[in-house]
Order: C-alpha cells, then structure tokens, then sequence
C-alpha cells in the first residue's frame, strides 16, 4: 500500500514502529517478550490455553470471556508453559482480583490445572468437552490408521496388478481407509451421500470400526444433550461399559484418561462452559501472525496484539 503512494514499503515499516506507534514508549516493552498482565481485564469467567507465536515457541494466555475476543480478551501472556513461571507471574495479580475468578475452561495438561489451582483457587475447572470428544476422534484413527497400513502391506506384497481388489464404490483398501478419515469425524445426519456409501462398505469390511465409531458417537450424544452432571455421571458409567466390552486399546486408555479428570469433566455440565473463547482467540493470533508474514520481532508484535486484545 505504501509503495501506491510513492513511499517506501520498509521505510514506512520502520518508522511506524520507531516513531507512529509509541513503541519505543510503551511501559512494558522490556519485559513483553517474557510477561505481559493486563489485570483489569479480569473477569468470573476465565480461558487458559498455549498458543505458538513463531518457530514452534510457545506462550501460556489467559483470556476473559467476558472480552468475548475483542478489546479487554487478554488478561496475561507468559512466555512458555512450565507452571512454575506462569505462576510466578500470575501471582502479580492482586489476591483479591484472583478470588473473584469463579470458572477456569482448560484441557487436560497437568501444567494447565497446576497454574489454575496454584492462582485461581476459588474457581472450578472446567475441562474444555471438545479436548475430550478429540480424544475419542483420535482413538478410532489409531484403529483405521493400522487397517491402512495392513492394507498397504497386502498391496505390497501382490506384483499383479489384477489382483488388487476394487470396491463397489470404486476404491481400493487402501484408498477406502484413507478416504475415510474425515467421515469418522462427523456423525451420520452430517454425511455427504458419497461418504454414507463409503462409510457403509468401510462398515462392512471393518466391523470394530463401527464398533468404534458408535462409541465415538455415543460419547457426542452425551454432550450434546442437555443434561444435569448427575444424569451425565450415568451416561459416562455406561459409556465405560461399554468401552471395556469393546476391547479397543486406544478407548480404554481414553477410559482412564477421562476418570482421571472425571470431575472437572463432569462441571460442563453444570452450564455447558467451553475453551472454545480461547481456541477462538487463539486463530485470531495465527491470523493476524500470516497477516505481517511472521514474527520477527516477538515484542512489537506482543504490542500490537495487545493493543488490539487487551
């Protein structure tokens, strides 16, 4: 846009940061690349999630809902994710601001529930429904990801061409399997016609993936109802049942995984809360990111978010 005017594109670059924007004033411009609080933007209702600016390097946000993802989001960003240090700059907040933070929406990470407990001790923790239905997501891909590989092997191991077994709907194994993939993430009133003819042939040649796929599907149907914790704490104890009837390693490790944070699982259910506010927010901050090319500079770009978030 510079250039249409006549002006240099780097130039104008770098005076808008020396001189246009205040940078080189701003009060926190020494540490924003390690923390940055914004203690005011506290509210009852909290998100806790790990973003990645640049070269995989991760930072620890804590947004407000009350924000909504726009001007007065952003309550704190800390550079990394051990609990210790996030902690450790948390507890910059006044005590009694932190009190006031009734609910924390955060995923299963030990780090995540340690910082939660450690600064906001009033606050129930809600584990974030699609970490968990994610999970479930995972677990049925494990099992078409190894009938792929066996397909694979058996299309290796046959050298005429003849041989190679075609489906009705035109597929090979090995391409039914992969082609598969995205229809095991939905549930069946969200198929496309060619998938419902594909999902059945898959079906078909692979019953415990339909096994599989109904647990997956029953586990949706449990947050999707609207339902009390203690009707909810039934559905999950026949969901269990269910998973060891089944035999599926990779469900009875997801069994283990959800009692192990049973109860924070179960306080969705008391007003259906998600980290959905920060996952939202967490896009906001990779596109803007492709917007200016990069991260070059972690603290400018930490002052232009925060100017727009925080």
């Amino acid at each position: 846009m510079a250039e249409l005017y006549g002006l240099n594109g780097r130039k104008f670059q770098r005076q808008y940061k020396n001189a246009l924007s205040r940078f080189e004033s701003w009060p926190e411009k020494d540490h924003a690349e390690y923390w940055l609080i914004f203690p005011e933007n506290i509210s009852e209702e909290l998100s806790i999630d790990e973003v990645c600016l640049s070269d995989g390097e991760l930072y620890t946000i804590l947004t407000s809902k009350k924000g909504k993802g726009k001007k007065g989001s952003i309550v704190a960003i800390v550079k990394g994710t051990r609990s210790s240090i996030v902690i450790e700059h948390l507890l910059k907040i006044n005590r009694k601001l932190r009190m006031m933070v009734k609910e924390i929406s955060l995923d299963m990470a030990g780090s995540m529930k340690l910082i939660a407990k450690r600064c906001f001790p009033n606050a129930s923790q809600v584990i974030d429904r699609f970490h968990v239905q994610k999970l479930a997501i995972e677990a049925i891909q494990q099992i078409r990801i190894q009938h792929r590989w066996e397909a694979m092997e058996m299309e290796n191991n046959t050298f005429e061409e003849p041989s190679k077994e075609v489906l009705e709907n035109g597929d090979t194994r090995k391409q039914l399997l992969a082609r598969s993939r995205y229809l095991l993430y939905k549930s069946r009133k969200k198929w496309s016609e060619s998938q419902r003819q594909r999902a059945a042939i898959l079906f078909t040649q692979y019953p415990d993936l339909e096994k599989a796929y109904h647990l997956v599907d029953g586990l949706r149907k449990i947050y999707n109802q609207n339902i009390t914790k203690s009707v909810a704490m039934t559905k999950l104890a026949h969901w269990f049942k269910n998973v060891e009837e089944a035999g599926f390693k990779s469900f009875s490790i997801l069994r283990k995984t959800i009692m192990n944070h049973y109860r924070d699982i179960l306080n969705f259910f008391d007003k259906r809360s998600t980290n959905a506010a920060a996952e939202s927010f967490n896009a906001k901050i990779k596109n803007f990111r492709l917007q200016l090319r990069g991260v070059k500079d972690k603290s400018f770009f930490l002052f232009r978010l925060t100017k727009l978030f925080a």
